[in-house]
């Protein structure tokens, strides 16, 4: 048979775990899983001596004047310094500007040649995306990554060069994690600047390399290897013109050149350095490395990841709900650990994963299991306070919420208990003499008085039967002195109701005499009754000697029972009665002693 709170628990974590699974699914932490991924996967490392960038900086601009307005004989001039030593020329040689159509004959075809005797160069190209429409007989079909415009080299340039598309594309946040591996402007593909420029330097030294897995719009996920400036050597293309660089430098390089300054607008945020902005170049630097390198990495697909999501937080909700914070904390530790751990071990592996998916979810689960085991507390003490304060001290009421509502038994248990029975001699013909009226005050003032003897010395009251008052000691929780403490409050009711008896014979002129008994041994204390309607209360042979004691004390008189007198001896005096007064329900021979007070 299934234990209902397991299944209850189960139901519980079913639900809380397709909550997480729901808000991840809808990209509820798309923008902090971002981060994440991006602080965890994209760390900087040694850059390695392949890839050489040379830049167009803002010396290059206060020397040449405004980049539009440069004579295509710079350029030239630049790939003709490259090419000047045979034996140290470049491998490769990508430049990040596009030339279009012609503008000055003579620098056009200069650049021509020198592209032509250089070899090997990837010029770029542009292709400008944006949202197209298709208008059908009964429809509009839209096209939101449809290429608009598309800017290529000049055909004299073209025919010696390899094209590669330049263009980037951010992430919805703005980052730009992806590199779009290749664009087909008129239903010709071509290649990016980037692959283009490893192909080559690939096929010179006979390097295999594999397409990059691409989504469905041909973008692939980009490993960065170095931040801001981590390509870049402070080599510029004035430096170069004026033969100031050491051609060796570039000798079997795949050399990349490309604006970089904040006067050209090209430069971008990348996920390995958010606050400093990365320029175009150094980007494609990054993107050419991660192709040689061939370490791709492919995202793993949602509905994957959100089934085993579900699976975790269903795990860890079942054994994190309803437990201690000593438990549910490490729990959630180990949780949160391995996840970190499991994203970053399968990145290494080549698999991009949600990697704050699990860490939040089984969180937000932890929060959440946290609220309701402490509203779950607080009703439970709330209860207690509500139950227990109507019988026992606040004290007590104190303890029995540090030990915890477990130990609170449904249906009771055995323990020993002293248990006292006070009853007003009398009171049945005084009741008849006096009116209602002062009936009830005289009654209000004498079990106020028994109440507040009881709760002095920490006992629990357990009922009011019409003029008799029942307490007893030693539970709900154990006393380290549960008889002595039962004696004291029969010795201070008596002297209680010597007070109270001679105030009433002051005002209306009627004395009040009490019996009180006590009794020590085993008897079942707990919730008793039915759901609707239960209470605090102890039965057992006990609790009915003790009532006997008490039926038979006279006024002013306290009974106790040998088990009583066992332990007080030598902190009280009492007087055996022998078996002199018969108890009703108990055996011939049943000792009787009267309880006199405290050992002088």
């Amino acid at each position: 048979m299934i234990d209902k709170n397991k299944y209850k628990n189960l139901i519980i974590s079913l639900v809380g775990a397709l909550i997480v699974t729901f808000l991840c699914g809808i990209k509820l932490f798309s923008r902090p899983d971002r981060w994440v991924q991006d602080a965890l996967f994209q760390t900087p490392s040694a850059v390695p001596d392949v890839v050489k960038i040379i830049g167009i900086d803002e010396n290059d601009l206060k020397e040449y004047g405004p980049y539009n307005t440069w004579d295509r004989s710079l350029m030239a001039s630049a790939l003709e310094q490259l090419a000047k030593d045979p034996l140290n020329r470049p491998a490769v040689v990508a430049i990040d500007c596009v030339y279009t159509g012609h503008t000055n004959a003579e620098s056009d075809a200069r650049l021509v040649k020198a592209v032509s005797d250089l070899g090997n160069v990837v010029m770029a190209s542009s292709a400008t995306l944006g949202t197209m429409r298709t208008f059908g007989t009964n429809s509009v079909a839209y096209d939101d990554y449809a290429i608009l415009n598309y800017d290529e080299p000049y055909e004299e340039l073209k025919a010696v060069s390899s094209p590669g598309h330049i263009n980037v594309m951010y992430d919805d946040d703005g980052v730009m994690r992806h590199g779009i591996l290749y664009v087909e402007p008129y239903g010709q593909r071509v290649y990016s600047f980037a692959y283009q420029a490893a192909r080559l330097y690939a096929s010179q030294i006979g390097l295999m390399i594999k397409e990059p897995p691409i989504n469905s719009r041909g973008q692939f996920f980009v490993s960065y290897t170095s931040g801001p400036d981590g390509f870049y050597e402070g080599i510029t293309l004035g430096k170069l013109i004026r033969g100031e660089v050491d051609p060796a430098l570039f000798a079997d390089k795949i050399v990349l050149i490309g604006p970089y300054t904040t006067g050209i607008t090209d430069s971008y945020i990348t996920p390995i350095e958010r606050s400093d902005m990365m320029y175009g170049v150094e980007v494609h630097a990054n993107i050419v490395q991660c192709i040689l390198d061939g370490a791709y990495k492919e995202e793993v697909p949602d509905y994957i990841q959100l089934c085993v999501l579900g699976l975790v937080s269903l795990t860890f909700f079942y054994f994190c709900n309803d437990r201690k914070l000593r438990f549910s904390v490490p729990l959630l530790i180990v949780f949160e650990v391995l996840s970190i751990g499991g994203s970053v071990a399968l990145y290494s592996a080549g698999m991009i994963t949600h990697a704050l998916w699990i860490p939040a979810s089984v969180f937000v689960l932890f929060v959440i299991a946290v609220a309701t085991n402490y509203i779950r507390a607080a009703l439970a003490r709330q209860n207690v306070t509500r139950t227990f304060e109507r019988y026992v001290a606040p004290n007590i009421v104190n303890e029995i919420l540090k030990e915890g509502t477990d130990s609170l038994k449904l249906g009771g248990r055995l323990c020993n208990i002293a248990v006292l029975f006070v009853d007003i001699r009398g009171f049945t013909t005084m009741s008849e003499r006096l009116s209602p009226e002062e009936v009830v005050n005289i009654l209000n003032q004498y079990l106020s008085m028994t109440s507040a003897c009881i709760e002095k010395n920490k006992g629990t009251l357990d009922k009011f039967v019409g003029d008799a008052t029942m307490a007893f000691w030693g539970a709900p929780l154990p006393e380290e002195d549960p008889v002595y403490l039962a004696a004291q409050t029969a010795l201070d009711i008596i002297e209680g109701a010597k007070a109270l008896s001679a105030k009433l014979k002051e005002e209306i002129n009627e004395e009040l005499n009490v019996g009180v008994g006590v009794h020590y041994g085993p008897a079942v204390v707990g919730n008793m009754g039915s759901e609707k309607r239960m209470d605090y209360t102890a039965i057992g042979d006990t609790v009915n000697t003790a009532a006997r004691l008490e039926a038979n004390a006279p006024g002013g008189t306290v009974y106790i029972s040998r088990s009583v007198a066992k332990e007080l001896e030598g902190r009280m005096t009492f007087t055996s009665l022998g078996d002199s007064i018969k108890l009703k329900g108990k055996a011939e021979g049943f000792e009787v002693l009267r309880l006199i007070g405290k050992e002088e």
